[in-house]
């Protein structure tokens, strides 16, 4: 079943389905996830709502594949030969502008994950499960050059940091995220808890 599913899926090249997520992303910051509807993406993509259905299942997924697709990269491809390195890269990988889209995007929905547990589960599954599968990447190699130690309490929060961290220069600072601010936090906040090498 899974096989018919996978074959049923891959009729859309990847260059029409990067058009459709950057679709479904300039709707979802016009109108927000909750007046987002399938039938706007299927006007604004030249879609029938069939394929749509047929390719995501329904809107949660789609949504949240569009903003995983729109991240630059994936975090395990990194390796600098050290954790600062490390983060550093991973937060020059988007612009300053990006980062500010990026985080208008995602509060937009962490407030309609609240009362939508479709959007909760399609979240978790595609975009939280993934970065801290990826994340836990370069920790193991840390701890395996020696820069981090493998009992460090800090260890499994350093998600939690880097989400933290974007999403309250906003909240506290009424400031968008930006490379500079969050290269200070890694230094400042991250690799000191961890336990790691600054230079």
């Amino acid at each position: 079943m899974t096989e018919v599913a996978t074959a049923r899926r891959s009729r859309i090249t990847p260059e029409r389905e990067a058009e459709l997520y950057e679709a479904v992303l300039h709707l979802l910051r016009e109108v927000g996830y909750d007046a987002l509807t399938m039938d706007a993406v299927a006007t604004r993509t030249r879609s029938s709502k069939a394929t749509l259905y047929r390719q995501w299942g329904g809107k949660a997924e789609l949504v949240v594949k569009a903003v995983r697709h729109n991240k630059p990269g994936r975090t395990g491809d990194v390796d600098t030969g050290s954790l600062q390195g490390d983060l550093h890269a991973l937060t020059m990988r988007s612009d300053d502008c990006e980062m500010e889209q990026n985080s208008a995007l995602m509060r937009g929905l962490s407030m309609a994950i609240h009362g939508n547990p479709d959007l909760l589960r399609a979240f978790r599954e595609h975009m939280i499960e993934p970065e801290m599968n990826e994340f836990q990447r370069v920790i193991d190699r840390a701890v395996a050059r020696g820069e981090v130690r493998a009992d460090n309490p800090a260890l499994g929060y350093l998600l939690h940091m880097m989400i933290g961290g974007f999403a309250a220069r906003t909240l506290i600072d009424e400031q968008p995220p930006t490379r500079a601010f969050l290269l200070s936090y890694i230094d400042a906040v991250v690799l000191p808890a961890l336990g790691a090498p600054t230079t």
